[in-house]
């Protein structure tokens, strides 16, 4: 495996560039060799460009998957993450997973142009699959430069990396301003959907690929993100996120998965049936060419919880303010959460008292369930029934549960196979029909303001939570988004493009969160808990005058319980938010190997449409 090979925008540049004669049908860190395969003896059949592209779906997306947690959730204050700079927002350019997320990103970049050159000069293959596999590839550049804008800001546009590096210019390119990029992105999108005209017809039970309406669901997304970019909302970005989702809904024969839990499952069957996934990364043959596995369960749930020896994941979980959102607390009674109605909180945050029918299907707990029970597990006497050292680990009392698959024998009785080290076939979904019902919501919250609770109650009535009744506003959608995509990626990224219009807003939003950990005796709680099925707490709430300590302790008490260092606020609570925060800075090394990319330098305004040609 050639380790780092792609360390650098520059060098995922001139990568791609060698690429050009090599089909793209590998892991891009093992690639084939030209006398294997090539231009002239690959890609010559319909069934070839279909593989040709297939690894677009994983390989060049694997280093992002820790920034897309750290970014997307941890930043936003739905995942607490111990002592990480994401947590504190202060994560800086030489942050090994900042790093790892924007050559990941510009790989998926580069490898989308390697393959449409590949595609366009072959001969063998029909033109309609041609122009499917450019389409979908086309998709995937959009995307990555969509998360590049919202995590960077301003970034160089890439066209063509064979042209960049025959120029000789790529050490001196320089970064677009953030209008060109979103035109950009929306241009590509628009290619990309005149590609996969051909794919508009309903492709029930086989949705695992990009069609049409994906690409149309992404740039409704790219629209409503765009809306805000010149300081106020912009109705005709917000009436072209409207129809395009609309037409998404009312079109793509897609549908919302009736259960909640079941879009997180490993089978294809389950979340095909819908098409409710609109883009997803596709993961490959667990144990096969390292980048193509999910391996997201290895940092997301304590030890134990799996067979493969390969998760250190218990110390982080879903923070106390989703809790809050959700209308729970990890302090409360479980017997309080069994009335609950929304199935979201437990399909994300798995707290004392909750049990999972799909985890751990082959095994059956010491008191008599079926599957995996939280606290069972956690503080089970039984080798063959536990997980986590035998403590809670995570000071919000939740931990995760999207992106988990379970045991191996979870993983069989999915896709067929056993999972290996570091390697599973979880899917991560990137974008779903139910943020389209939320993007058109929004879009038009103002203009048909019944249209839009409709589809938010639609959202809703799928997770079992009451209908809203009379009106819907904006703050009632910005709350639902948080609910239905919680440990999504998708957090950060609403908060990014409500810094375009409202910074304010959003930094104070960050600054009240409960960000931090409760203290005391939660684990003796759980415990008790556990073996008797008594909930004794005493939860404290008040501080000492000096804040030293927590008011009311009761030397040899047990089950006391705390927020934060004092009760009053966490150490990880009141970041030091401002409008800066909401760009991250480029990889150092990016930096000083081109001083167009330091933070201190300004994009630069593109004619995108006369700069930039899609000539296929």
């Amino acid at each position: 495996m050639e380790g780092n090979y792609m360390n650098r925008i520059f060098k995922g540049i001139i990568f791609a560039g060698a690429l050009l004669m090599a089909a793209s049908c590998q892991n891009f860190l093992n690639r084939p060799t030209v006398d294997n395969y090539n231009t002239s003896n690959f890609y010559q059949t319909d069934e070839q460009v279909e593989q040709g592209v297939n690894y677009l779906y994983n390989s060049p997306w694997y280093d992002f998957q820790r920034g897309f947690i750290k970014v997307g959730e941890v930043m936003s204050g739905n995942m607490y993450w111990g002592n990480s700079p994401y947590l504190s927002l202060t994560a800086n350019g030489t942050d090994i997973d900042l790093m790892n997320m924007s050559y990941s990103l510009w790989s998926v970049n580069a490898h989308a142009n390697t393959i449409i050159k590949n595609v366009l000069a072959s001969s063998g293959p029909s033109q309609k699959m041609k122009n499917r596999v450019i389409g979908e590839c086309l998709t995937l550049k959009a995307l990555a430069y969509f998360f590049l804008v919202r995590s960077f800001g301003e970034v160089p546009i890439i066209h063509d990396n064979a042209d960049l590096i025959g120029t000789g210019l790529y050490n001196d390119v320089k970064k677009a301003d953030r209008a060109s990029v979103y035109e950009y992105i929306i241009m590509t999108l628009e290619k990309a959907m005149e590609m996969l005209e051909d794919y508009k017809d309903p492709q029930k039970g086989k949705y695992n690929r990009i069609d049409y309406y994906a690409a149309e669901a992404l740039l409704a997304k790219v629209y409503l993100t765009k809306a805000g970019l010149g300081g106020t909302l912009s109705a005709a970005d917000l009436t072209e996120a409207a129809n395009k989702a609309l037409d998404v809904i009312e079109h793509s024969d897609r549908e919302l998965t009736p259960k909640y839990s079941d879009v997180f499952r490993l089978s294809p069957a389950v979340f095909n049936a819908t098409g409710e996934p609109l883009i997803s990364w596709q993961w490959g043959i667990s144990g096969g060419q390292w980048t193509r596995q999910n391996t997201l369960q290895s940092d997301l749930i304590f030890e134990g919880f799996g067979d493969q020896g390969d998760l250190w994941g218990g110390w982080g979980g879903p923070s106390v303010d989703l809790a809050d959102a959700f209308g729970v607390k990890a302090t409360d009674d479980p017997a309080v959460r069994a009335a609950e109605q929304d199935s979201r909180r437990k399909s994300t945050l798995m707290m004392a008292g909750d049990q999972y029918d799909y985890f751990w299907t082959d095994k059956v707990s010491p008191k008599g369930f079926k599957g995996f029970s939280y606290i069972e597990a956690l503080y089970s006497e039984d080798k063959d029934y536990k997980v986590g050292g035998g403590e809670m680990q995570c000071g919000t009392g939740a931990q995760n549960v999207k992106h988990l698959y379970g045991d191996d024998a979870d993983h069989i009785a999915g896709v067929g196979v056993p999972p290996a080290r570091m390697a599973y076939q979880l899917p991560t979904h990137i974008l779903r029909l139910s943020d389209v019902y939320l993007i058109y919501a929004e879009a038009v919250v103002n203009t048909n303001n019944a249209a839009a609770l409709k589809y938010v109650n639609l959202v809703r009535h799928r997770a079992g939570a009451p209908e809203l009744k009379g009106t819907v506003t904006l703050k009632d959608i910005w709350k639902e988004r948080r609910l239905e995509l919680a440990g999504e990626g998708d957090y950060w990224y609403d908060f990014v493009r409500r810094s375009y219009f409202d910074a304010a807003a959003a930094i104070a939003e960050l600054k009240a969160q409960r960000r931090s950990t409760y203290n005391g005796d939660m684990n003796k709680v759980m415990k008790k808990y556990a073996e008797k099925g008594v909930w004794d707490i005493v939860f404290l709430t008040q501080s000492t005058p000096d804040g030293s300590d927590v008011a009311g302790l009761q030397e040899g008490v047990e089950g006391q319980v705390w927020y934060g260092k004092n009760a009053v606020i966490g150490k990880d609570d009141a970041p030091n938010v401002t409008e800066s925060s909401f760009t991250l800075p480029f990889p150092t090394e990016d930096v000083v190997f081109n001083g167009n990319m330091a933070s201190n330098v300004p994009g630069e305004p593109v004619d995108v449409r006369e700069l930039y040609k899609y000539n296929f």
